[in-house]
């Protein structure tokens, strides 16, 4: 059995493939008539799942190509943000922003919108300037930042083909110093800082500010590093207490080189408009009694607004509420409805590789494009047809 990281899914797919060359990956991509690739497995719901068969890039060849005039790197789409950044930082850049997690991998964050926080950052995948895939007949090619059809083609959730390289913008490489304070409350994502996370229970916050120098926080810090989830050994969390790191190790929550096991957890996460986000929090802190007996912990973040057509953060600045839940399907599901029952007035739009049972409104663009990529329906499943509507 094929199962995600967090072995909530089982795949229906008969076979997981792991070419060694593009080569072979386009001879497996032309011959097979249903084909998914399934990135990392770090997808709570079935959206890497394939009718047919899955293949992932993990075997291919590491490539992380720097331009260093244009501030640019190329980097293969089998590779980790773990793999990457060490790279980067050698030479002296870096990316604006990561996840909280380094060992996803690059393609499927992309593809699914993922992104870190910070009023001023944009998701993960605003930044990549060029895109490599391996089409439904088994075709290379290329896009470009600028060229019809790109905006739709980087958040894609794997419709439009197989991702085999990304370019990525490029910063110079920072440092960032990790703290944390006690007595927080929701709201207070909105304080100044590189990058901003509160982790709540819906009763009780601690604050977690990322940034080049020592934030101004009206709120006790912490006597000691912290885990997200209260209660949790810190030993794998990213360095905190204000000690300066690189960029590449403090901006994720938990360190590269901690492999994470199979996660005892589901996760939903819903983008919020930041001019509603206040309102919104204040409607889930009503509900807190209900969702508390099957949270482990929730995160409230912010991103800034991207154009691209499927980013959950297209055209308006968010406000991210993520949830980890027990791992309870049963139990957690009427929870979930709940929450998305509450924040139906303020518009939410799901992380689409999380938990969720309610479809944003289709793309009609994106319908188009995927149709035009992919006229057989290789590269669809189930969740994909409930996105194109």
């Amino acid at each position: 059995m094929i199962r995600n990281w967090a072995g909530n899914v089982t795949y229906r797919a008969g076979r997981l493939h792991r070419p060694e060359s593009i080569e072979e990956l386009r001879a497996l991509v032309a011959r097979t008539s249903k084909i998914r690739a399934m990135g990392t497995g770090h997808s709570f719901n079935t959206l890497a799942d394939s009718p047919g068969e899955l293949v992932s890039l993990e075997r291919l060849p590491y490539q992380v190509e720097i331009d260093s005039a244009a501030r640019k790197a190329r980097v293969g789409g089998g590779m980790t943000y773990a793999q990457v950044c060490p790279r980067l930082h050698e030479h002296g850049f870096a990316l604006r922003n990561l996840a909280s997690l380094p060992h996803i991998g690059i393609a499927g964050a992309v593809a699914t919108g993922t992104h870190g926080s910070g009023a001023g950052n944009r998701c993960l995948a605003a930044e990549v300037a060029g895109l490599e895939l391996v089409t439904a007949d088994g075709d290379v090619v290329e896009l470009s930042r600028g060229e019809p059809g790109f905006d739709g083609a980087v958040v894609s959730l794997g419709a439009l083909g197989v991702v085999t390289a990304l370019t990525l913008d490029l910063v110079p490489a920072y440092e960032l110093r990790q703290y944390v304070f006690e007595d927080a409350s929701p709201e207070d994502y909105a304080v100044d800082g590189y990058s901003v996370s509160v982790f709540t229970d819906w009763n009780v916050s601690r604050l977690w500010v990322k940034d080049a120098g020592e934030p101004r926080v009206d709120a006790p810090p912490a006597d000691g590093p912290r885990h997200p989830i209260p209660g949790m050994s810190p030993e794998h969390c990213t360095r905190q207490l204000g000690v300066p790191g690189p960029w590449h190790e403090r901006l994720p929550h938990f360190r590269a080189e901690f492999t994470p096991s199979a996660g005892e957890e589901l996760q939903s996460e819903f983008m919020l408009p930041r001019n509603r986000a206040d309102e919104a929090l204040r409607a889930l802190a009503e509900i807190g009694d209900r969702v508390r007996p099957v949270l482990h912990i929730s995160e409230i973040r912010t991103i800034a607004a991207d154009e691209l057509w499927l980013s959950p953060c297209r055209g308006r600045d968010t406000v991210a509420v993520h949830f980890t839940w027990v791992k309870a399907p049963e139990r957690v599901l009427p929870v979930i409805e709940l929450v998305e029952e509450v924040l139906r007035p303020f518009d939410p739009r799901p992380h689409w590789g999380k938990v969720f049972t309610r479809f944003p409104e289709p793309e009609p663009r994106f319908r188009e494009l995927a149709d035009r990529f992919d006229p057989r329906g290789k590269f669809r499943n189930d969740l994909l047809t409930g996105v194109l509507g």
